[in-house]
């Protein structure tokens, strides 16, 4: 069989009739080759390239405009390269300074250690300025000077534990994308794998039923050979 779009010969057995080609398929290869009908023949490997370029047609049908997760997506396919990477190595070394230092100091605020401290600090400030320093405090009660500290500290402590949330945040966003690149592709590739497995249950019909025809020749060649010895 000779090839309609490259005119070279198909090797044996991956030869794909026009005839049984889906009609999207079909009509994306007659818009790039007028004279292309359904008698004629194309390769396996023609069939998957444009089942590729189908199904990225595909996407740009349903969102209406492509953005840059669905280019990820298409480019993936034509390609046929894998999508599934590690973000977290990306993200992790992007951060700076600033973002490790907030990271830490949210995760320290956040943990019991820290609550320990925190009103062991409390209990040890009133306790020096009530019984230790009871004649000469520098904290009388009620304590300003432990308030304005405590102050301070929540004031700082908030918009730090905000910047490591958002940063939190965007390393989600990035997670939710990949895995939306990841199962767009392969709910495609499904698809694309669904075209093969059809060509494949094709091709062994008609190579059955060339097996069957052959066999019913020689029950008949058997038949009339036994008429004649008959006769």
């Amino acid at each position: 069989m000779i090839s309609f779009i490259t005119n070279k010969e198909i090797k044996n057995g991956e030869e794909v009739k026009a005839h049984y080609l889906r009609e999207g398929i079909f009509n994306l290869i007659k818009s790039e080759y007028p004279g292309f009908n359904e008698d004629c023949y194309i390769s396996l490997d023609e069939l998957n390239g444009y089942r590729r370029h189908y199904l990225s047609s595909l996407i740009t049908q349903e969102s209406g405009e492509i953005d840059a997760l669905d280019k990820d997506v298409m480019e993936a396919i034509k390609n046929n390269s894998v999508l599934s990477e590690n973000i977290e190595e990306a993200i992790g070394g992007k951060l700076s300074i600033g973002q490790k230092l907030a990271d830490k100091i949210a995760s320290f605020g956040g943990s019991w250690i820290f609550i320990i401290i925190f009103f062991a600090f409390i209990l040890a400030w009133m306790g020096i300025n009530i019984w230790i320093l009871a004649t000469k405090t520098f904290d009388p009660f009620p304590f300003i000077l432990l308030n304005l500290i405590l102050s301070c500290l929540a004031a700082i402590q908030a918009p730090i534990i905000m910047m490591s949330q958002n940063r939190k945040e965007e390393k989600d966003r990035l997670r939710g994308e990949n895995d939306y690149k990841i199962n767009l592709k392969a709910e495609l590739e499904i698809k694309l794998l669904s075209e093969k497995i059809d060509h494949m249950i094709v091709h062994q019909n008609k190579k059955l039923l060339e097996i069957q025809e052959i066999q019913t020749d020689y029950l008949q060649d058997l038949m009339n050979e036994i008429k004649g010895k008959e006769k």
